[in-house]
């Protein structure tokens, strides 16, 4: 991935596309960045984000935000070493997608989330390209192995008629008539 930086000219922090790329999640097949990271990425507290989340439940349908449940928030923790602090929460995190970050932006009213949620997004949509563009490739790689494989039948039953043939000459023949075929 290209390495950008994506500047807040409000606060001068320097994020990252690779680091917000390696905060995003697949959980329950959708691209997701949790609640700590994304108020971290916001300057804000995740008890001030989830507080501005639960005043506009209405704004946050399950396809812009969920909760985790335990064994998703065990997997999570084991995997990503800046969630540790999450191990000891009481609070299941909830997860957002790419249209909870841009909701959650606008409900905080900063520059600074406005600016990291288009940052964000942006990431987002560079993970989708690439996704799509591993797709096609894959398709390819996929067209190239059955055709391998069909190349493979073929060299093996050449070699079953070569072996066949290498051991024809070696059989003994009988004469035919009285005698001894010994």
């Amino acid at each position: 991935m290209k390495k950008m930086k994506n500047i807040n000219k409000e606060s001068k922090i320097i994020v990252r596309t690779e680091t917000i790329a390696e905060r995003i999640f697949l959980i329950r097949g959708l691209k997701v960045i949790l609640d700590a990271d994304l108020a971290e990425f916001y300057g804000v507290t995740t008890m001030v984000l989830n507080q501005a989340v639960k005043r506009n439940f209405s704004r946050f349908p399950k396809d812009f935000m969920f909760q985790l449940n335990e064994k998703e928030k065990f997997e999570v923790i084991t995997n990503c070493d800046n969630l540790k602090k999450l191990k000891f929460s009481r609070h299941l995190p909830y997860a957002f997608t790419e249209h909870g970050v841009a909701m959650s932006a606008s409900i905080l009213k900063s520059k600074k989330a406005v600016e990291m949620s288009l940052s964000i997004i942006r990431t987002f949509i560079k993970i989708r390209e690439i996704l799509t563009s591993n797709k096609e490739l894959g398709y390819q790689i996929e067209l190239l192995q059955n055709e391998q494989k069909l190349q493979n039948r073929h060299i093996n039953i050449i070699y079953e008629k070569l072996g066949r043939l290498v051991e024809e000459p070696n059989k003994q023949k009988y004469r035919l008539g009285f005698g001894n075929n010994d």
